[in-house]
């Protein structure tokens, strides 16, 4: 039998309102892209001009995600939830070190429908790690949206 590598991804969102109370909070397994498989390959070997995965959006698009999936069907660009850099650390799920996890607060300035989250080797364009949709959470002004995406590898 072959080994082969596994990478599962998942995530959380937690609202919280302005006072710092949790609002809402949604957990769900993604899917990982097909385009960040060449990507990670060229990251363990060190070849060609590989960019590890350092960055987290959201949207609004409600289309099922596909392996095939490049972007956000609608990324968020204001509001205080465009992509940005996310605090990047090793975790454990299985064996040391074995989870990636990048995790972002934003400060929320507008009114949106946070609808789908994805992981992000750039701070536009880019390649996508990792994409999922879920049902609507509501932000206003002075909440903060909290984003921690766990990349396990088994």
């Amino acid at each position: 039998m072959k080994d082969k590598l596994k990478i599962k991804g998942h995530f959380k969102i937690e609202v919280r309102d302005s006072e710092g109370n949790v609002k809402d909070v949604r957990e769900k397994d993604n899917v990982i892209t097909n385009a960040s498989l060449a990507e990670i390959s060229g990251l363990v070997g060190n070849t060609g001009s590989k960019t590890a995965f350092t960055f987290l959006a959201v949207g609004t698009g409600t289309t099922a995600v596909a392996a095939t999936d490049t972007t956000l069907e609608t990324e968020i660009t204001d509001s205080g939830l465009a992509r940005a850099a996310a605090t990047v650390s090793q975790t454990t799920t299985t064996v040391t070190n074995d989870t990636l996890r990048l995790a972002k607060t934003f400060p929320v300035t507008g009114t949106k429908a946070v609808t789908e989250i994805g992981a992000f080797n750039a701070s536009s364009s880019g390649t996508m790690l990792g994409h999922q949709v879920f049902s609507a959470l509501n932000v206003v002004n002075g909440d903060s949206v909290t984003l921690q995406y766990d990349f396990a590898f088994s």
